[in-house]
């Protein structure tokens, strides 16, 4: 099936490509670029080859537009836009069937949710513009794909943002992890998003253990932190009285398959190129995450439900409005990070 839509948009392309060669065309001129047929590993730079997927890759330094249209276009990251391109609008429709059951409202207690969403969101169109406009060339695919490390660590403070205020437990929250909770999670936000920066801009293919070492200790050590209001709540409440607890469940199972499939170059790896368009463990990696997303954000729409009334006078509006305010705080910082890096990146290429 998957073939199938490749097939039809491999077809789409070439249709927009023969239209925009009519003579008699007013819209589209005659030289209006279009992407060009893909091509195997060894005709690109080796920063864009992939372990074991030998074709399917798009030329360097056409135009911009044509990376646009390769939306289009069946290529080897194809499947890795589409994924995640689809995730936000199914985010966004169970988003609103849950606000017309609970009769959501967006006040303070609500924000939480609300930056849940946002920060979904956010990984999510980072991804999309990172896999569909990072073979331009390589500054752009260092570029990119920084941005999408920004919207990784903005995502994982807006999950801890929702554990924190709508799953933790009274008893959790007055142990020493927390007390530091939130902040760890902000710090260990940017950490990640610096330790990938840095393995991205450090280390060349073929990539060495140390570069995988440098994405996963500080990502593994921010979803440790994040998920502890969540693990708390498994091992200490009756789940047949809370139906958010399969849920969590759920996300914590396709978030650890997730990692999985992000770490090892499986199928492929048994498979070369035979997964080139279909079936890379990084597209794996990608409906594992988004399915996690979707869990999570059903959990904690159940989990808001309960406690919209009582958040303000649990928290008050002071914890409250300083956690949101971190959020755009976050953000930003993540950004410099990636501004930083890329800038050292550019004087490094200009010295050697």
């Amino acid at each position: 099936m998957s073939g199938d839509i490749l097939q039809r948009l491999n077809t789409l392309t070439l249709s927009i490509k023969h239209f925009s060669r009519l003579p008699h065309s007013d819209l589209i001129p005659s030289s209006f670029p279009s992407p060009s047929p893909t091509i195997a590993a060894s005709q690109v730079p080796i920063l864009f080859q992939e372990p074991y997927i030998l074709s399917g890759y798009r030329p360097v330094q056409q135009h911009w537009r044509c990376y646009l249209l390769s939306l289009f276009q069946r290529h080897n990251e194809s499947l890795n836009v589409w994924t995640h391109l689809l995730a936000g609008p199914v985010l966004l429709l169970r988003w609103w069937a849950n606000v017309d059951a609970l009769g959501y409202t967006l006040d303070l207690a609500s924000l939480p949710l609300s930056l849940f969403l946002v920060s979904s969101l956010t990984y999510l169109f980072f991804s999309v513009v990172a896999h569909l406009l990072q073979s331009h060339s390589e500054h752009a695919h260092y570029f990119f794909f920084f941005m999408d490390y920004v919207g990784v660590a903005v995502y994982q403070y807006g999950c801890a943002l929702g554990h924190y205020f709508y799953t933790s437990e009274p008893v959790w929250r007055e142990s020493y992890i927390g007390l530091l909770y939130l902040p760890g999670a902000a710090f260990f936000g940017c950490l990640s998003c610096a330790g990938c920066c840095f393995a991205k801009s450090r280390y060349q293919r073929p990539y060495p253990m140390q570069r995988k070492i440098c994405q996963l200790i500080p990502t593994t050590l921010a979803y440790m932190l994040v998920i502890c209001p969540v693990v708390h709540r498994l091992l200490t409440v009756s789940w047949t009285q809370e139906p958010s607890l399969p849920f969590h469940t759920l996300q914590i199972a396709s978030f650890l398959l997730s990692a999985l499939f992000f770490s090892c170059p499986i199928p492929e790896r048994f498979f070369p190129g035979y997964c080139d368009f279909v079936g890379q463990g990084h597209q794996i990696f990608h409906v594992l995450l988004s399915l996690c997303t979707m869990f999570q954000l059903e959990a904690l729409f159940q989990e808001y439900a309960r406690r919209r009334d009582t958040a303000l006078e649990v928290f008050g509006e002071r914890q409250l409005w300083w956690a949101c305010v971190s959020f755009p705080a976050l953000f930003l910082g993540g950004i410099l990070i990636a501004l930083i890096t890329m800038s050292f990146l550019f004087v490094c290429s200009i010295t050697f």
